[in-house]
């Protein structure tokens, strides 16, 4: 959530920074603001928004300049408005802060400086927090960096700051602990971001800045330093990312880009690892831990939101061929609850963006206990694939659409991979039970291309029910996630409330729910629970519900029953949830264009949720 952009060096900084805010709109965000030094001195402008209504506010204003930052707001401290947006300036107006995170101690430290005579325009906690440094600096005399280091020391929560300074117009100033923060390496000029994408048609040598360093840059230096005033060694990354990848490519909006990438992006998350005709998985995280991942007594999964659907499709996937207990945990709960963690326990931690702060803090509280650490994670850097003891990246490559969707099936390969390389070493999984489903795996691809290729016919479903107020999503066994998946995409896109339910459980509630106005969509590709689920729709149907049914191509009996049905090829009930979530996706980006949503950027999400 929120998003930073900084830039110094010889070019114009306002086009660079604007243009970097617009890439990192997916990340969510209410408000926007730049702040630039030139000959006029510190330029500070906001507003809440769009990042297109402050660029529109900002014609004829004086913004030449060299050195400059900019920012999304995603409202914590005080509701979305022109006065609460960043940056924020300092009383004395030499400084200029934005920040992603919370500072959980503000409300201590604003009073301090009330004390003072310090007086505040807005309700944030970022405007203490630069007054704080200022205020650290002026009793001091020291300078400003020092003054950062000393006030990281004393504040509370997560937090990714860049600050300017008027009386230093040559330096900007950044710190970081709990959200990313990434520094492009150019030729006498630097680029600021919270990921790459502000960057990439400058430069792919970037340095991904850790927890409690901060950097003083300037055009043509990069210093880093510890909270103990010690210099780090920059470690630099070639990004194999491209600009295209982050551009929309003709589609009318990144997720439906994203979901038509699918059969490229599960193709590249098996390339390399996964021969079915030589019937080997590679995957050097597990093979460099095997013993720790087969001799585990228990598999605990962390994470949050779609992840969590993943997570819990794996428990399915892993206790079926691994023959390991799997718990499946809310990140934001588990770092609470004072959960009973063992050392011959293995986490798997999911996440996309590689920053989710619950789900980072939830892999401290299991690292103090001694636990073996897995990340999976899309972005090669990310906070989360540095802190695991080992872990596999997805390739899933930008996501940039809010709502995931390939991020969600490269998880699900992935996970399914590593079930099935921890299953036959482990000896649970039969050799000829081995191959088949390592063949099953490698044709996932070309089979999401071909739901892909009928796509249209989800059209006239989700234009019938756009309107509805309620959906209810059931499955049973291995599409039961995909059941809670499919519903989270409906909330997030359309705004529709959705329940994702087993279909079982459905009369111990749910079915209260049920009349001639509520869609049910079920999940009904056919496996072992394929005649049980005949009987909830026959259940759904005798109390005059509408019936959509996802199912496998050949079934003869749901058609008949079912108001509408999708058809997809037929798969192994293992890996048939790689097929069966796609219609789900696109049934809810074709409801949401439908009701005039913004299905990229919905309403008051975040992509990437780096506060708790």
């Amino acid at each position: 959530m929120c998003g930073i952009v900084g830039y110094i060096g010889p070019r114009e900084a306002y086009p660079i920074i604007i243009t970097g805010l617009k890439r990192q709109e997916y990340r969510g965000y209410d408000s926007t603001g730049v702040a630039l030094i030139n000959n006029e001195g510190l330029q500070v402008y906001k507003k809440k928004g769009k990042v297109s209504e402050l660029e529109n506010a900002l014609l004829g204003k004086p913004l030449s300049a060299h050195i400059g930052i900019g920012h999304t707001r995603w409202a914590t401290h005080g509701e979305p408005s022109d006065v609460n947006a960043h940056p924020h300036e300092s009383n004395s107006g030499k400084l200029a802060i934005i920040h992603n995170g919370i500072i959980e101690n503000y409300a201590l430290i604003k009073q301090d400086l009330q004390k003072k005579g310090y007086t505040f325009k807005s309700e944030t906690d970022t405007e203490v927090l630069v007054n704080f440094i200022e205020d650290i600096q002026k009793n001091t005399q020291c300078p400003l960096e020092e003054a950062v280091r000393m006030a990281m020391k004393r504040v509370a929560g997560a937090y990714v700051i860049l600050l300017l300074d008027v009386d230093h117009p040559d330096t900007i100033i950044a710190a970081r602990k709990g959200s990313p923060l990434v520094i492009g390496i150019g030729k006498g000029e630097h680029f600021l971001g919270s990921d790459a994408t502000p960057m990439l048609e400058y430069t792919k040598e970037v340095v991904y800045v850790n927890d409690y360093e901060i950097a003083i840059i300037k055009a043509d230096e990069l210093v880093l330093k510890n909270l103990g005033n010690e210099k780090q060694t920059p470690y630099i990354i070639s990004l194999d990312m491209e600009l295209a990848a982050i551009e929309k490519g003709g589609f009318d909006h990144f997720m439906l880009k994203e979901i038509n990438e699918q059969p490229s992006t599960i193709y590249d998350c098996l390339r390399g690892r996964l021969d079915a005709k030589a019937g080997t998985i590679t995957m050097k995280g597990i093979e460099d831990n095997i013993h720790a991942l087969t001799s585990a007594k228990r598999i605990i999964i962390i994470a949050c939101g779609t992840s969590w659907h993943a997570g819990l499709e794996a428990e399915y996937i892993i206790e079926e061929l691994c023959r390991i207990p799997v718990e499946v945990e809310y990140a934001s709960e588990f770092r609470y609850r004072n959960p009973v963690i063992n050392k011959d326990d293995v986490i798997i931690a999911i996440s996309q963006s590689g920053e989710t702060a619950d789900t980072i803090v939830a892999i401290e509280k299991a690292k103090e206990h001694g636990a073996f650490i897995f990340g999976i994670v899309n972005v090669v850097g990310s906070s989360i694939s540095r802190i695991s003891n080992a872990g596999a990246y997805t390739h899933a490559g930008p996501e940039i659409g809010v709502a995931s969707t390939k991020a969600f099936t490269a998880q699900l390969a992935v996970l399914m991979m590593i079930a099935l390389k921890i299953g036959k070493e482990k000896g649970t999984l039969e050799l000829k039970r081995y191959m088949e489903l390592l063949n099953e795996l490698e044709n996932i691809p070309e089979k999401v291309q071909s739901i892909l290729r009928n796509a249209d016919a989800l059209k006239p479903i989700a234009s019938k029910y756009k309107n509805a107020i309620n959906a209810l999503y059931l499955g049973r066994g291995y599409n039961f996630p995909i059941a809670l998946e499919g519903a989270l995409k409906l909330k997030e896109i359309s705004y529709i409330h959705a329940e994702g339910y087993p279909a079982a459980e459905m009369k111990h509630g749910p079915i209260a729910l049920v009349d001639n106005q509520l869609p049910v969509i079920f999940v009904a590709t056919h496996d072992e629970y394929h005649s049980k689920i005949v009987s909830n729709i026959q259940e759904i149907k005798a109390r005059k519900g509408k019936v959509i049914a996802i199912i496998t191509e050949g079934d003869a009996i749901i058609p008949s029953m079912a108001d509408d049905v999708f058809f997809v090829p037929p798969a192994n009930e293992l890996v048939a949830p790689l097929l069966s979530v796609v219609p789900l996706q696109l049934l809810s980006y074709y409801i949401g264009v439908d009701k005039g949503c913004d299905v990229d950027k919905p309403r008051n999400l975040a992509k990437s949720v780096t506060v708790e």
